[in-house]
């Protein structure tokens, strides 16, 4: 139940991202700073935080080891995911691009044939290729059928052009971010904890915030003093806290792919979180009677999603006792 709590409470600073990136967008921002302030905030502060629990020193061990891995699947994992929902902000409102997001529930399960995990069997511990867990995948569908509901009302609103702008990068961004995840969790091997995986992370996607920073100092110009705010508070909300929060509840459960993409799924709550911000802080008008049948849709999946999750382990741990 841990690591679903912590999921839970990452989706609460997650869903910072989609409202302060829509303002910010609404503000006459551009996504490009939006994208890259981020993480050029986030790196000074995670390698303040790693030194004071003294442990930075390993960080840059771990990357000496494989340069070019860290750098490859931390551009996955944290370049192809929030450029393109930054990206997706300039098109579409923080509901939308929060609602689109939660594609990662099945795409995180439809992942699983390409990592290996740990199972225990009689003869011991033993590695063998993840299966899509076809039940945790129906209570996905069933939050992604409940995410539906509760953008229909707001969908009709939008242009086709709008809505391709908006959905195709979070669809981009739904795939690299629990592939980057898992990626640099193989090559971690377990030796680095949650802060230091995403500091190491964040240093090895660095060229490639650089890059898009001078990209869009040429484009855009400086940001604004508003813009350079919002993106610090993103970076400490999202990028420290959610981030982290996150990492920590994958660790846990690791090597066992049906509890992982249970983990995954509590990202569905970033809906719930985003919309509520929204109301407040952009004056968006309250949900209908359809979104809020999709907002139970989405907590009941969830549920469902962990029981099955849990149960199927039981089960399992029965068996090899047996």
């Amino acid at each position: 139940m841990r690591p679903i709590i912590l999921g839970i409470c990452a989706a609460f600073f997650f869903a910072f991202t989609f409202v302060l990136n829509r303002a910010m967008e609404l503000g006459g921002g551009s996504w490009i700073w939006s994208a890259s302030l981020r993480f050029l905030f986030m790196a000074p502060l995670l390698f303040a935080i790693v030194c004071m629990r003294g442990n930075a020193a390993q960080v840059f061990q771990e990357i000496k080891k494989a340069p070019l891995g860290w750098m490859k699947w931390s551009i996955v994992g944290f370049g192809f995911f929030y450029a393109p929902l930054c990206f997706a902000a300039a098109f579409g409102p923080g509901w939308l691009i929060a609602g689109t997001w939660q594609v990662t529930i099945i795409s995180g399960s439809l992942l699983a044939p390409f990592f290996y995990e740990t199972v225990q069997t009689k003869a011991g511990l033993v590695q063998i290729r993840g299966q899509i867990p076809y039940k945790g995948l129906m209570m996905s569908l069933l939050i992604l059928a409940g995410v539906v509901l509760m953008q229909a009302e707001h969908a009709a609103q939008l242009s086709l052009k709008e809505m391709v702008l908006c959905v195709a990068p979070v669809i981009l961004a739904s795939f690299a971010y629990p592939l980057g995840n898992r990626k640099m969790m193989e090559l971690c091997g377990g030796r680095l904890d949650a802060y230091q995986r995403v500091l190491g992370m964040t240093l090895a996607s660095l060229p490639f915030w650089l890059f898009l920073s001078l990209f869009g100092f040429w484009q855009a110009g400086p940001p604004s003093a508003g813009q350079l705010v919002q993106s610090a508070l993103v970076a400490v909300f999202s990028g420290i806290c959610a981030t982290i929060l996150f990492f920590a509840a994958t660790d846990i459960v690791k090597g066992n792919m049906q509890k992982l993409a249970a983990v995954e799924a509590t990202q569905s709550f970033e809906v719930l979180f985003a919309a509520a911000g929204e109301i407040v802080f952009l004056s968006s008008p309250l949900p209908g009677a359809v979104s809020w049948a999709g907002m139970v849709l989405v907590v009941v999946g969830m549920m469902l999603n962990s029981y099955v999750s849990n149960k199927k382990t039981a089960v399992e741990s029965e068996a090899v006792k047996a």
